[in-house]
C-alpha cells in the first residue's frame, strides 16, 4: 500500500495544531471520546511504541465535536502532551469541521492516532418494511453538522436498513445536529481501518455491540468504549488516563483498560466502566 506523507509537522505539543482536511492512508488507533447526548431516532501489541505498524512519521489528530458544547481544552493539550512525548506530531479539528463528509472519509486519514472526542447516543433499529422497533440498540455518533432532511440522499435510500445518517438533539427542543449508525460506517465510509484499534470513549458504546461490530467490520482490530451513560469529567479523565497506560506505560490494550477502571472506578454518577470489543479472551 503507498502512503503519501509530506513535511514533518512540528511536535510541540502546545496548543494543538487546527487542521485542514488533507486525506491520507494508513493503519490507525482511533480513539473516540464521546460525552452524554440522545439521539433522536484484539490485544494492542506495543513494540516500543504505539500505532499500526506503518513506516514513517507518527500522526494523530483529536477530533473535538466537544469543542461546540463542552470545550476542554486542557483535555487536548494534555492528549498532545502524550502523544507528542512518544513522538507523534498532532492535527486538532475542532467541532465546526466535523461533518457528515468528514466521518465519511474518515478511515482515508492517515493518521496513526484519532482521537474523536464526541457526543454519542443510544437509538435503536427500525424494520424497514413495518416501521416497528426491533430489540437491537446501537450508538449513534453527533456531527457538529446542522441537520437538513434535504442533504444526503444517497445515506437516505428508501432500501437502506436504517437511514446511514439521522436527525441527533443534545435534548429535546435543541436544534438538531445530523448523527451517523453503524449503517453509514458500513456502507458510507470510504476505505477500511485496516486494523485499526477504536476506542469509542462515550455514552453507552459497548451497551449493544451493534456499532462496534460494524467497526470490526470496517477493518478494525478492536473496539473500546464505555457501558454506559458517561460524565463528561469521568470520560476526559478515563481517556487521559488510558493514553497514559498505553503510551507511557506500555499495557496492551487489555490491561490499560483494566488498569484504568482500576484507578478511577466507576463512573459515581451513571457507574459506567470501560469495556473491549472482541474480548482479550
Amino acid at each position: 500500500m503507498s502512503r503519501r506523507r509530506g513535511k514533518r509537522r512540528s511536535q510541540k505539543a502546545r496548543p494543538p495544531r487546527v487542521a485542514g482536511a488533507g486525506l491520507r492512508r494508513a493503519a490507525a488507533l482511533v480513539v473516540v471520546v464521546a460525552l452524554g447526548g440522545g439521539l433522536v431516532a484484539a490485544a494492542l501489541v506495543l513494540s516500543g511504541v504505539l500505532g499500526g505498524g506503518s513506516a514513517g512519521p507518527k500522526t494523530a489528530a483529536i477530533v473535538d465535536q466537544l469543542s461546540l458544547t463542552s470545550p476542554n481544552l486542557d483535555f487536548a493539550e494534555s492528549a498532545t502532551d502524550l502523544l507528542a512525548g512518544a513522538g507523534y506530531t498532532v492535527d486538532y479539528y475542532p467541532g465546526e469541521q466535523v461533518t457528515v463528509d468528514f466521518y465519511r472519509n474518515l478511515p482515508l486519514h492517515d493518521y496513526d492516532v484519532l482521537i474523536l472526542r464526541v457526543h454519542s447516543g443510544i437509538a435503536e433499529e427500525v424494520n424497514p418494511t413495518t416501521g416497528e422497533k426491533t430489540e437491537r440498540e446501537y450508538v449513534s455518533l453527533f456531527t457538529g453538522e446542522p441537520y437538513d432532511e434535504t442533504k444526503y440522499p444517497e445515506d437516505r435510500h428508501p432500501e437502506v436498513q436504517n437511514d446511514r445518517v439521522g436527525k441527533a438533539t443534545y435534548y429535546e427542543g435543541a436544534p438538531p445536529l445530523f448523527g451517523i449508525g453503524p449503517e453509514f460506517v458500513e456502507h458510507s465510509m470510504r476505505g477500511g481501518f485496516d486494523k485499526a484499534l477504536v476506542i469509542l470513549m462515550g455514552c453507552d458504546g459497548l451497551r449493544s455491540t451493534r456499532t462496534a461490530e460494524a467497526f470490526v467490520e470496517k477493518g478494525a482490530s478492536a473496539f473500546v468504549s464505555w457501558s454506559r451513560t458517561v460524565s463528561a469529567g469521568h470520560n476526559d479523565a478515563g481517556s487521559e488516563h488510558l493514553l497514559q497506560h498505553l503510551l507511557l506505560d506500555g499495557l496492551t490494550l487489555g490491561e490499560a483498560v483494566a488498569q484504568t477502571n482500576a484507578d478511577l472506578g466507576p463512573d459515581p454518577g451513571y457507574g459506567a466502566e470501560l469495556r473491549v470489543y472482541p474480548s482479550e479472551e
